[in-house]
């Protein structure tokens, strides 16, 4: 997922160039005329940094900076001005700017100085993360937070909680899609109102409409009584639609228009009703594909997609198996009343490195059966199904030492993943890049950073 940039400039030509320098180095880049479209674009959805100008027509910067802070607290916000002094600099920083940039600048300048302020977030992360419990939870299900990537995802959460803006979460089945749609949820400031959660491809298509939008009595066969319908009921608070992939494109219709007018006219009534709902939608589905064949229409992609969050497979995040597995443990073993009090290091071996296809619903019935099945204190090879504990990808003594810092195990793996595509490629480093989905530099430094130079070959 990458990085949101908003670039806040009067001058047209420098906003469009430092957009494309910037949105070439894999930056998601936003651009605004002045401080009146910059708010529209921050009240849509957030952004994780802010390259504004200090003197524009109408509001300057030095007066956005605190409007930006408002609607975005702790955002780094790097200033730009060819108007450059030592005075105007200190004030800018007094008003929360991370930065200065005096132009004529080069781009490299600007990409070091986000890389700095990259860092600098890094580390204030990290701090944040020894204050808390990495393992969160909401209701009863565990959000664990030790890889980098749900760390990332858990973040852009809490950061778009408190807007209105629809959230579309991608994945694969069993992820924790409607887990992290509660959590936004949970932090908003419609907490105090309605969750609703409804999976589309669960009901029929014939029943759907009145589901959603409710019926008037008599509306048709069978309909004895009124029925208020999803919308009406999660009004105030906030409507799930799970596996929103699998609505036909009828309804797709309807729905586009409800989240356009915000009202919706159950089926048999002349009169629309007016709703206030926050909507969340997940899909395992590939929409632009299903757009792309015609199964899924472009207008409502594109209003359900304004925030994007797409959620890892429990294989891209091995990090937090360790703690789900403590997780699920401790919450089977109280539910069953059995003592169990941990795992034998070469069962979370296995469970730590196997694929699983069913990402964190399939570890967590694993666990279930093995607390179950276990006869001791704590679970073994035995106790797991056969696909996980004969899965040859396993090696039964990675964990034998006791060697379970997280950091080191993360590292390992991400060092052998980068040499396997580089063996794949025979050592080109633009073509193991682009398999690894990272940039060239990125690799470059990450090549440096592991010491693989003398192991590539």
């Amino acid at each position: 997922m990458s990085e949101r940039i908003l670039i806040v400039d009067d001058d047209e030509a420098l906003r469009d160039s430092l957009g494309m320098f910037l949105a070439a180095e894999g930056f998601d880049v936003v651009l605004a005329d002045g401080a009146v479209k910059a708010l529209e674009l921050l009240e849509a959805a957030p952004v994780d940094l802010v390259l504004c100008d200090l003197r524009m027509p109408g509001t300057d910067g030095l007066e956005l900076l605190p409007q930006i802070h408002r609607r975005l607290p702790g955002v780094t916000v790097l200033m730009m001005s060819a108007y450059g002094s030592a005075d105007l600099a200190i004030e800018a920083m007094q008003r929360g700017a991370y930065d200065y940039l005096a132009k004529p600048f080069q781009p490299s300048e600007v990409l070091l100085a986000i890389r700095k302020a990259r860092e600098r977030e890094r580390l204030r992360r990290a701090n944040a993360l020894l204050q808390r419990d990495v393992d969160r939870v909401i209701g009863t299900r565990p959000i664990v937070a030790a890889s980098e990537a749900m760390i990332r995802v858990l973040e852009l959460v809490e950061r778009a909680a408190e807007y209105k803006a629809t959230i579309l979460l991608t994945g694969e089945s069993g992820t924790g899609k409607e887990v992290l749609a509660r959590a936004l949820h949970a932090q908003s400031g419609r907490r105090d109102d309605s969750f609703v959660a409804l999976n589309c491809g669960a009901i029929p298509e014939a029943l759907l409409e009145s589901e959603l939008f409710g019926h008037a009595k008599g509306a048709f066969t069978g309909a004895d009584r009124a029925r208020r319908g999803l919308f009406v009921e999660a009004s105030g608070g906030t409507l799930f639609l799970d596996e929103v992939g699998e609505m036909p494109l009828a309804l797709q219709v309807k729905l586009l228009r409800v989240l356009q007018e915000e009202e919706v006219r159950p089926v048999g009534e002349s009169k629309p009703r007016k709703v206030d709902v926050r909507v969340l939608a997940a899909t395992a589905r590939n929409l632009h594909q299903e757009v792309a064949e015609g199964r899924f229409r472009e207008d409502l992609f594109y209003r359900l997609n304004v925030l994007h969050i797409e959620v890892p497979a429990l294989r891209d995040r091995r990090e937090d198996i360790p703690l789900l597995v403590d997780h699920f443990v401790d919450s089977s073993s109280r539910s069953l009343g059995k003592p169990i009090r941990g795992v034998a290091d070469d069962a979370l071996a296995r469970l730590t490195n196997y694929a699983w296809p069913g990402n964190v619903r399939e570890l967590e019935n694993v666990i279930e059966r093995a607390v179950i099945l276990a006869d001791s204190e704590r679970i073994t090879l035995r106790e797991l199904p056969r696909t996980v504990a004969d899965d040859a990808t396993a090696p039964a003594d990675s964990l034998e030492s006791g060697n379970l810092c997280l950091k080191r195990a993360r590292s390992k793996f991400e060092a052998d993943h980068i040499l396997r595509a580089l063996e794949a490629t025979g050592g080109n480093r633009t073509h193991a890049a682009r398999l690894l989905e990272i940039s060239h530099r990125a690799l470059l430094y990450k090549i440096k950073e592991y010491g693989l130079r003398e192991r590539e070959g």
